[in-house]
């Protein structure tokens, strides 16, 4: 962490409670030392801000190329020491991500990372894409699971009085099986879902999505005909 993200922090978190109504739990699950992916829910433009305001580390993430280009946003992603992701890029632009990435966890720090790739509107979890866990697997990583709860409450500016209460929930960091070479669409699935999984339990019921745990609706009786 640089002295000015030091300075940021020191200055703007507490700032921030004036405005937003958010705790944090689980806190006590971060490591402080080692690469780490952070991977969790996202549902609002806050959700990163939000993150690096409740951890004890500061988090580099994944960017969408798009941001970039802006001239206002450009100098501060890169101050927060983020990095584009091509979501439609050549091969050769995912190796450069990819690099990135490994360069970045081989210093010992933290990639914030959300596997949906990108925002869900109606605030639940949709399917998760496998670059998180692909890449956590092959690095042999671990993976800090958080659950963001309470972002979709921001809508329009009514907020701005109600404050809605936001939860950072903080799991437990974990690893998946080490792989090598190249992985099956089946294999992918399957450390996709492991990771979504525990992103799951982090969250309520209404807002597990795709990957809701609880009982299924019972069927209707044309169905046992």
């Amino acid at each position: 962490m640089t002295l000015s993200q030091k300075v940021f922090l020191a200055i703007f978190t507490p700032f921030s409670k004036g405005f937003l109504s958010w705790e944090v739990k689980g806190r006590g699950n971060v490591p402080l030392t080692g690469p780490l992916i952070i991977v969790a829910n996202h549902v609002h433009l806050l959700d990163p801000i939000l993150l690096v305001f409740s951890f004890p580390r500061w988090i580099s993430f994944m960017a969408k190329e798009e941001l970039f280009r802006s001239p206002f946003l450009r100098p501060i992603i890169h101050w927060g020491q983020a990095f584009p992701v091509y979501r439609r890029g050549t091969t050769k632009d995912k190796q450069k991500t990819l690099k990135q990435a490994k360069e970045l966890l081989d210093k010992g720090l933290v990639l914030g990372m959300f596997p949906e790739g990108k925002r869900s509107r109606e605030g639940k979890l949709t399917r998760g894409k496998p670059g998180s866990a692909v890449m956590a697997s092959r690095m042999g990583v671990s993976l800090l699971p958080v659950g963001i709860i309470g972002t979709d409450k921001f809508k329009g500016i009514n907020w701005l009085w109600r404050r809605p209460h936001i939860i950072i929930n903080i799991g437990q960091p974990f690893r998946l099986p080490s792989v090598d070479g190249k992985l099956n669409k089946s294999q992918m699935k399957l450390l996709t879902d492991s990771v979504m999984g525990k992103i799951a339990a982090l969250l309520p019921p209404e807002y597990q999505g795709a990957y809701f745990a609880g009982p299924k609706p019972a069927k209707r009786d044309e169905e046992f005909k």
